[in-house]
């Protein structure tokens, strides 16, 4: 049963186009091709992302936090209430009026009470920015350092760069997944669970079927802006505006150059456009170009977030680094 779904699975009318199978994909005569199984290793990798994520935010980020002034502010405790805990972690953390009504008499608090139990309580869940600042230190060092390499594996024509490249990129995007429930919870939760999974169905497909080339272009797209978003998180959480104000201008314009003209009007046109020049569509053909528009509506919505918060700051109705509002929402 299992050897019958992985051999349908695998069927070269599936991915590959018409005339070609998986057996010319095979190494020869000083050929090497990307293979499926070159992709295993991504997943203890991301458990090793994981470790050295850990050792970093201990012994980089948090000294390099303290050097910045920023320190883990410390909240009042919700006194403990068995009535509220079980509301607030079944229900809601924001209690409407009758609700809350309701729970003064249950619990045997007067209704300013139950108000103030609740604003502790939300608080001792909201992450500090000693927090965000290691969290962002780490993305800025791997996205910087990931923006370079690939460049490096840009150009350079040897498999050997390309392969580690795709392997880290895939390995430190399984290892946001695994960490997604200890991580800041942003207000875009789950558009970025969408875009982790779709960018590593986006990168394995590529590298197994050999669209090496235009996978990397993709990543180093989205790094290019990433790199600048984490920094300017990080001076706005170092409270350093004018600089974080900067940051996140040059951002928005290179988010918008590269998300939604490089990325629309030149990688997604080359892979819908010009394959169809030398085969007929095929399912493999239809399933790329799905992902990669999933990851452009992901960028229309991102965008939208972004003019919203540069609108406000031109206006006056943001006068700190408005990156404070929008921080957790990229």
């Amino acid at each position: 049963m299992f050897e019958t779904l992985y051999e349908w699975f695998w069927w070269d009318r599936i991915w590959l186009p018409v005339n070609l199978t998986w057996a010319d994909l095979e190494d020869r005569e000083g050929w090497v091709y990307a293979k499926a199984s070159h992709l295993y290793v991504t997943i203890p990798y991301a458990v090793a992302f994981l470790v050295i994520r850990y050792l970093f935010e201990k012994l980089v980020a948090a000294p390099l936090a303290a050097s910045a002034g920023i320190k883990q502010k410390v909240h009042l405790r919700a006194a403990d209430s068995p009535v509220l805990e079980l509301y607030y972690t079944s229900r809601s953390r924001n209690p409407g009026q009758a609700d809350i009504d309701g729970l003064s008499k249950k619990s045997s608090l007067s209704v300013r009470q139950v108000e103030r139990w609740f604003r502790r309580r939300r608080n001792q869940d909201r992450p500090g920015v000693l927090k965000k600042f290691r969290e962002a230190s780490w993305r800025f060092t791997f996205y910087l350092l990931a923006f370079f390499g690939g460049i490096v594996a840009l150009y350079d024509s040897m498999l050997d760069s390309q392969y580690w490249y795709y392997i880290l990129e895939m390995s430190f995007y399984g290892s946001l997944l695994f960490s997604v429930a200890f991580d800041v919870k942003r207000k875009d939760f789950k558009e970025q669970i969408i875009h982790h999974l779709a960018t590593l169905v986006l990168l394995g497909f590529s590298w197994c079927v050999n669209y090496i080339r235009i996978g990397t272009l993709v990543m180093l797209v989205h790094d290019a802006s990433d790199v600048l978003l984490e920094s300017a998180k990080l001076f706005n959480y170092a409270k350093w505006e004018k600089t974080c104000n900067a940051l996140f201008v040059v951002f928005a314009i290179v988010f918008m150059v590269t998300r939604l003209i490089i990325f629309p009007f030149w990688l997604i046109h080359c892979t819908w456009v010009y394959p169809v020049d030398h085969y007929p569509p095929f399912f493999g053909y239809y399933f790329f170009n799905v992902m990669l528009v999933i990851l452009l509506f992901l960028h229309i919505f991102w965008a939208y977030l972004i003019l919203r918060m540069v609108r406000k700051f031109l206006f006056g109705t943001v006068f700190m680094c408005y990156l404070y509002l929008v921080s957790d929402s990229f």
